[in-house]
């Protein structure tokens, strides 16, 4: 296999430590909001949707700018700072509201830089590797994802339960994150022949895209409404009596499986039939659903470790579906239209996570945890078929586009 370039290396490595300084915050902002501010469930699943569809918004705007303008790094590095200046809001916050304008402007910088941070790895990277492209950037932001509430524990543990002090150390890699995408990472010259650069958006544009990106939006946009967002598995933790100065620890087991598993799926997905692993990645959530219903029904001994293996099971799942889509959009979009296609699929997918964690709040408030995870196996078995039934409409194998 031919050697990534540096540039992916570097991309990674960035990832590592904005998601380190996110997951700082996003691993104890579960506990804050139900401990410090007393906020229910059905508030932290329109925070979390809200936020998140307001990334996935941003995501189509930049990646199509991306695509006219030519510029992905310069569009990326505003978004990483965006987030990076977002984090001190965190720890000044006192009520839901600030708290709530600081994670919509985290997520704002997340979706200004997501699309053309993806579209920039298809443009340096082979084709026939951009599989383990995705993998390796998406496993280096999943250590990031596990140092993070690792850090926040200790933090919690050393500082008595005093958040914002976690909040403003959190502050530092999210500044090196910066740094070293200004300075280590370069974008590719034009290609030859490569469309004239044209600053105005063309919406109408889309049209050109054909079926294959509109297949894997559909595809992904199923999977994240079955996917409920991770502040789920931190409250299932919560709701079985963890302490929560502990409480980030569900997203280090997810993250330390998913960091491990990411690359070798990355592998798999230049390989094997992307509907038939798409399906089998949705499997393993529907497992994932199956555990934590059961866990959060349990006693609150016996119930930890049930939850935890269906945290294990949602890293495992995060590692064959994400690294996936990726690979999967940047092999059917046009080269010339990969910013926008990607702003697109990280659209549809915000609005679906958005859905996703209304319907999970809304149902854990009017019932219980057991009760939300069993809505969770359903639709990740709809996934399924959808996948079943979709992909017999196109050929998915990975020489596609």
């Amino acid at each position: 296999m031919r050697r990534l370039p540096r540039a992916v290396w570097a991309l990674g490595i960035v990832s590592l430590c904005m998601d380190l300084s996110s997951e700082m915050i996003h691993g104890l902002l579960p506990a804050f909001l139900a401990v410090e501010l007393g906020v229910g469930t059905l508030a932290l699943g329109l925070v979390e949707g809200s936020a998140e569809a307001i990334a996935s918004f941003m995501k189509v705007v930049s990646g199509t700018l991306s695509d006219r303008t030519g510029r992905r790094k310069r569009l990326a590095l505003f978004g990483y700072g965006l987030a990076a200046a977002s984090k001190p809001l965190f720890a000044i916050a006192t009520s839901l509201w600030p708290l709530v304008v600081a994670r919509c402007i985290d997520r704002l910088g997340k979706g200004i830089r997501g699309a053309p941070r993806d579209a920039l790895v298809a443009d340096i990277t082979p084709p026939e590797v951009r599989g383990a492209a995705y993998g390796l950037r998406q496993a280096l932001d999943s250590i990031g994802a596990v140092l993070g509430p690792v850090v926040a524990v200790a933090l919690m543990l050393l500082t008595h339960d005093r958040f914002a002090i976690v909040f403003w150390v959190a502050v530092i890699p999210g500044i090196v994150a910066v740094l070293v995408l200004w300075f280590a990472v370069h974008e590719p010259p034009p290609a030859a022949g490569a469309r004239p650069v044209r600053p105005a958006l063309r919406w109408s544009e889309v049209r050109e895209l054909g079926r294959g990106p509109w297949l894997v939006l559909l595809l992904a946009s199923f999977v994240a409404l079955a996917r409920f967002t991770e502040a789920f598995l931190v409250l299932a933790l919560l709701d079985r009596g963890l302490a929560p100065a502990w409480s980030p620890l569900a997203l280090v087991a997810m993250n330390v499986v998913y960091s491990a598993c990411a690359y070798p799926a990355g592998r798999l997905a230049d390989r094997m039939d992307r509907g038939r692993l798409l399906a089998l990645g949705a499997a393993v959530l529907a497992a994932a659903h199956t555990a934590l219903a059961i866990g959060t029904g349990l006693s609150a001994g016996p119930a930890l470790g049930v939850c935890i293996v269906g945290i294990v099971l949602y890293g495992i799942h995060m590692a064959l579906t994400q690294g996936l889509v990726a690979a999967w959009m940047a092999a059917v979009a046009p080269a010339h239209a990969r910013g926008t296609a990607f702003g697109m699929l990280h659209f549809a997918t915000g609005v679906a996570t958005l859905a996703a964690g209304v319907i999970a709040g809304g149902v854990w408030a009017l019932s219980d945890g057991p009760t939300t995870f069993g809505v969770g196996v359903g639709l990740a078995l709809l996934v399924i078929v959808a996948a079943w039934v979709l992909g017999r409409a196109r050929s998915t194998r990975p020489s596609l586009g």
